[in-house]
């Protein structure tokens, strides 16, 4: 990765301190609670995806990744698919990928592109890190795999019996964002 650097659980991407302009990606992990927090800081666009994508593969074996995206002053289509990818990788592997801290212009890009509700999405990180997105009063464990995700919303997620049912969705079917609590 040329131009870029890794200084131990550190830095990636390209230059000193943030300057407007210039990308970097700061990964801070948060060992008692097996979480990694990378944030991305400047613009991410397809010239400066490399640095967090690096990141996110390093740090592929945490059991939670939140992403900070306080200090993203832009993401184009290139930063959105990458982290869609990542957190399709993440829940293969029985992990999380979280976002916090999405501020304009960022969140209305995601916004738009309905990308919000695909991810769990927090203030900011302090609160990405108090909420333990695994607890559940009628789980004693934390979900494994790909399989303890709820299914996606479609015909069958309110209850009806198909096609011309008319049966009405069951309460608390549909309306939220997938990973919200019920």
């Amino acid at each position: 990765m040329d131009g870029s650097r890794d200084s131990g659980e550190g830095v990636f991407g390209s230059g000193p301190p943030h300057r407007p302009g210039r990308f970097r990606v700061d990964v801070l992990p948060d060992r008692g609670r097996q979480a990694v927090v990378v944030a991305p800081l400047g613009e991410l666009d397809h010239d400066t995806v490399e640095p967090l994508d690096t990141a996110l593969e390093k740090h592929a074996d945490a059991a939670r990744i939140v992403v900070d995206c306080a200090g993203l002053d832009f993401c184009d289509s290139t930063g959105l698919n990458l982290l869609l990818k990542a957190r399709a990788r993440a829940l293969e592997a029985g992990a999380r990928l979280d976002l916090a801290g999405l501020r304009p212009p960022v969140d209305r890009m995601f916004e738009i592109t309905g990308a919000l509700h695909v991810f769990q999405v927090y203030g900011d990180v302090r609160e990405a890190l108090a909420d333990d997105p695994w607890a559940d009063p009628s789980a004693t464990a934390r979900p494994a795999g790909p399989a303890a995700d709820p299914p996606p919303p479609g015909p069958s997620a309110g209850g009806g019996t198909g096609e011309g049912s008319g049966d009405a969705p069951a309460p608390g079917a549909g309306g939220g964002r997938p990973g919200d609590p019920v």
